[in-house]
């Protein structure tokens, strides 16, 4: 099942408050970003996080699935996107713990 818009929406509204945070559509889901860096997925109207440090001491107890079927990575489930102190605090901290984005190289054709 993919994501609705309104539930998209509904959730980049939310973390706003965290600062830059953006989403790109992947196949009916969404990617989401802070500052530039991967840190979850939108899928099947959840909200999804990566494991890091930051993120599991967080969300301590927090519900692990997969974002899609076939996914090799298992991600928190975040219950409360309405919670706006803790998911700045969660972005902040995670940003410093997850990879740069790869610099794609520009082929001369």
């Amino acid at each position: 099942m993919a994501t609705s818009k309104e539930f998209h929406d509904y959730v980049l509204e939310n973390l706003k408050f965290a600062g830059n945070v953006t989403t790109r559509p992947m196949m009916g889901e969404y990617l989401v970003y802070y500052n530039g860096r991967l840190v979850g997925n939108i899928c099947d109207n959840c909200l999804l996080l990566k494991q890091t440090e930051a993120s599991l001491r967080l969300l301590d107890g927090a519900e692990l699935a997969y974002p899609y079927e076939g996914s090799k990575t298992l991600m928190i489930v975040v219950e409360d996107v309405e919670n706006h102190e803790l998911l700045s605090e969660l972005f902040n901290e995670m940003y410093f713990q997850l990879p740069e984005p790869k610099k794609k190289n520009k082929s001369k054709i």
